[in-house]
């Protein structure tokens, strides 16, 4: 019998794409903005009850990086506290949660890929707020898997990969911050891992492993790294060489045509931000591939495949 799965954001770019990936594993019931306000506890605590669930997978965040500086307290409620009720009835049902983190809890005053063990600093309200959230959970009871994950990208909704397409239709140099190294991860490979893991889960249900052994935090990023401006280029090169005009690009573009001939990399002093951002927050996936198996390809592949398959992504 298939397990029930709640999914908790299934508006969101990692959302969308589990609601498409999930149902290989479980009875899915998703919970987008419209059915949940996360703000609202006892509409969680209700929602979480009445669809007495297996699995919850929480795919919901307030990621606007810049407006969470002057809107803390709607980031806290979503980031932080929203977490940390869903964990509490989890646990209270018996149920196993998956929540996403972000590589925004470290500093970035490292220079070499950060690994689960490494203390926290988060320098945003963004990062501080989604810790407040991996700690909630952690000191739930429940049984959790925390994936952070980075600058996650998609063919829908809003994101680096679609702003640098529309801004290509509209100038000839874009100028884009050279000195934030992170790796850049499509939407759909966290979605195929996470089902992937879950998939594992299952299948050891009765034997020697169940998801409470295996509690604990997970980096899940792309292999690789790369700063925003090797990102711009390498976007504006794949669209360039792509063999087909898919619709995802058309919607990105308004159907106009590329005229951005180059990539002007320019400092993170050069383009002020409200929120301060980690120079450096590249992730190790050593501790995923040792428990799971798993490895997500090279951002640059991720990238690749989704203007190679355009006709398949049009539909």
């Amino acid at each position: 019998m298939k397990p029930a799965i709640l999914l908790i954001g299934t508006n969101g770019q990692v959302g969308r794409a589990l609601n498409r990936t999930l149902p290989r594993v479980g009875e899915v019931t998703s919970l987008g903005r419209q059915q949940l306000d996360l703000t609202q506890p006892e509409e969680i605590r209700r929602a979480i009850r009445a669809s007495h669930p297996e699995f919850i997978i929480n795919s919901t965040a307030y990621t606007a990086v810049d407006s969470a500086e002057s809107e803390e307290s709607v980031a806290r409620a979503i980031n932080a506290d929203a977490p940390g009720i869903i964990a509490e009835e989890a646990r209270k049902i018996g149920a196993s949660l998956i929540h996403f983190s972000t590589d925004y809890v470290f500093d970035g005053f490292k220079n070499v890929p950060y690994d689960e063990d490494d203390p926290p600093n988060p320098r945003n309200v963004y990062g501080r707020t989604k810790l407040e959230g991996e700690r909630k959970i952690q000191a739930s009871g429940a049984a959790y898997l925390i994936f952070r994950t980075a600058r996650v990208y998609a063919t829908e909704g809003r994101n680096f990969l679609l702003t640098i397409l529309r801004l290509a239709t509209q100038r000839e140099e874009l100028r884009i911050v050279c000195d934030q190294i992170g790796s850049p991860t499509l939407s759909g490979e966290i979605a195929d891992a996470t089902t992937n893991i879950l998939t594992q889960i299952c299948d050891r249900r009765g034997g020697p492993f169940s998801l409470a052994d295996l509690s604990g935090i997970y980096h899940m990023t792309a292999g690789g790294e790369s700063s925003w401006s090797d990102f711009a280029k390498a976007i504006l090169e794949e669209a360039a060489h792509a063999p087909h005009a898919g619709s995802w690009i058309s919607a990105a573009t308004g159907g106009l045509p590329l005229i951005a001939r180059g990539v002007i990399p320019i400092a993170t002093d050069e383009y002020p931000t409200a929120a301060q951002r980690p120079a450096y927050s590249v992730l190790s996936n050593a501790r995923l591939k040792r428990a799971f198996s798993l490895q997500l390809p090279d951002w640059r592949i991720q990238l690749h495949s989704i203007f190679a398959e355009l006709p398949a992504a049009a539909h």
